[in-house]
């Protein structure tokens, strides 16, 4: 019992010391073969001594103690080009409004768990940094959305005053030219200016559209093309088939990507015991899955990054099969 203990302490001690750190890295430090070392940090996770990221580094999660979350950001050129981009873009703005962003940023978002936090305000999602406290940043989004109704109203106020001070030094004006006789003192000054006022606040303020002229020189030999109108493909029998699957397995699509008539593909959430997971999901009618398959599924996927799921109705081949097997982390196939 006395050795296990000493061999926790020197696992905590290595990660005080080195901050967010690999299991082979502390295997080595604390001269301990790689699988104890992953069985001991598992238990100290499970008694919550350490953490472990969701960020991997080698397919492997970094383990941390309390107060060193801010290291991990040393780590973020391992995660993929997208969610380092939204890791940089939440970092830079502290919150990030979910409905402004980009699709693929969105789902970023969702994806870097360490550094991204939801917070709804309003009924509006919204992204905050990990770093910041939820009460400062529920005050940050409240007080910006004050000081854009503030700019509005105040823009709204003054229009009334600047054509005021205009109609005043437009009579003035007038008058002026009555005293001096250059008009006839018939002519009347329009409208009074309190009852002009209360007009101008009645009236929506309006924007003269200026068209802009394109100076480009026309060749009159080129026959224009035709815009060709756009015609949503409608659904195949297959299509709506695997619809339904989805839906029916309680499986919920967040995102339509596209269509064909034997091959649908879109991104899925589905709930687990380790929480809500998202898939970039792709549903074939073919005979026989191949290797190509799984592998451009893949590819496709880790480009959001997501991990995949495949659903088919023919027979999967040999190596495609090995091929799953080889990345089920990231990679799901069921049949329809």
């Amino acid at each position: 019992m006395i050795q296990i203990q000493e061999t926790y302490q020197k696992i905590i001690t290595s990660i005080q010391r080195r901050g967010p750190s690999l299991p082979v890295q502390i295997a080595k430090e604390v001269n301990m073969a790689s699988l104890f070392v992953s069985a001991f940090l598992a238990e100290l996770v499970g008694n919550k001594k350490v953490r472990v990221s969701n960020l991997k580094v080698g397919g492997s999660p970094l383990y941390y103690l309390d107060g060193q979350e801010e290291k991990l950001e040393n780590f973020h050129n391992y995660m993929h080009p997208k969610e380092a981009e939204a890791f940089l873009l939440l970092k830079k703005n502290k919150i990030l409004k979910d409905s402004d962003q980009e699709p693929a940023i969105r789902v970023a978002l969702r994806s870097i768990k360490d550094f991204s936090a939801p917070l709804s305000v309003n009924n509006e999602l919204y992204w905050r940094h990990t770093f910041i406290p939820e009460l400062e940043a529920r005050a940050m989004i409240l007080a910006t959305s004050k000081e854009n109704v503030s700019k509005e109203k105040s823009s709204l106020e003054q229009m009334p005053e600047q054509f005021s001070q205009t109609r005043i030094a437009e009579i003035t004006e007038r008058k002026q030219e009555i005293v001096a006789g250059v008009v006839p003192e018939k002519v009347s000054i329009k409208t009074p200016l309190k009852t002009e006022v209360k007009t101008a606040l009645k009236k929506k303020p309006s924007f003269e559209k200026r068209e802009i002229v394109k100076s480009e020189f026309q060749n009159p030999l080129i026959i224009p093309e035709k815009e060709k109108a756009r015609k949503i493909k409608p659904k195949s029998n297959f299509v709506l088939k695997a619809i339904d699957f989805i839906v029916k397995n309680n499986i919920s699509i967040i995102e339509e990507k596209e269509w064909k008539a034997k091959e649908y593909t879109c991104i899925v959430e589905i709930k687990s015991q380790l929480g809500t997971l998202h898939f970039y999901a792709q549903a074939k009618d073919k005979k026989n899955i191949s290797e190509d398959d799984v592998k451009r599924l893949l590819s496709e996927s880790q480009k959001i990054p997501l991990p995949a799921f495949l659903l088919y109705s023919g027979e999967i081949s040999k190596k495609a099969d090995a091929y799953v097997k080889t990345y089920d982390a990231i990679l799901k196939v069921k049949k329809l």
